[in-house]
């Protein structure tokens, strides 16, 4: 079993909740019958194990080479440092950032937390794609501070508008899976 099948059984175990009437509510305020949360996945070993290198496999694999991986707090977190992480194993070094949703109001006051500055290429990265709102912020949080944006990678596509928001954005939009995956 590939390292990417056994992730997509990890999600179905852990973290695809699902319900006769729409009891979840998103982040974009909608309600759903299907909820993914990644992570009960993203922050167990083994998910951490699986996503790192699955990320960096399909970072390789469409010929991005970021300087760092990074997203929106919290639902990136665990994916960009897991990713950074087996990039140091694997001999090709990748950081991790963090985009804080709001400048820090002390010391450096940043919102972009790592080994990243102007005008690095980076890859931005996130759990579940739903509207593309925390993607987007992300994003504009990234160019703001003169980072090069070179894509949206996600782990989920929800496949409710959030990848016409990432082209609108002029990025390319890839993801690991789809949420018709999991139906």
């Amino acid at each position: 079993m590939s390292l990417t099948e056994r992730l997509r059984e990890l999600i179905r175990e852990r973290c695809f909740l699902r319900s006769d009437e729409p009891v979840f509510r998103l982040s974009s305020g909608q309600m759903s019958k299907v909820y993914f949360d990644l992570r009960r996945a993203t922050l167990s070993p083994e998910g951490q194990y699986l996503v790192g290198h699955v990320v960096l496999e399909r970072l390789q694999a469409l010929g991005l080479r970021p300087k760092a991986v990074g997203g929106l707090t919290l639902g990136a977190d665990p994916i960009a440092t897991a990713a950074a992480f087996a990039s140091y194993l694997k001999g090709t070094p990748l950081e991790a950032f963090v985009v804080r949703k709001e400048p820090k109001r002390y010391g450096t006051m940043r919102q972009i937390e790592g080994c990243v500055e102007a005008p690095d290429p980076v890859v931005i990265l996130e759990d579940v794609l739903t509207t593309g709102g925390s993607a987007r912020k992300a994003v504009e949080a990234a160019r703001r501070e003169g980072l090069k944006v070179l894509a949206v990678l996600v782990l989920l596509d929800r496949q409710e508008g959030g990848a016409e928001a990432i082209k609108a954005l002029g990025l390319p939009l890839y993801s690991i899976f789809t949420a018709e995956e999991f139906f």
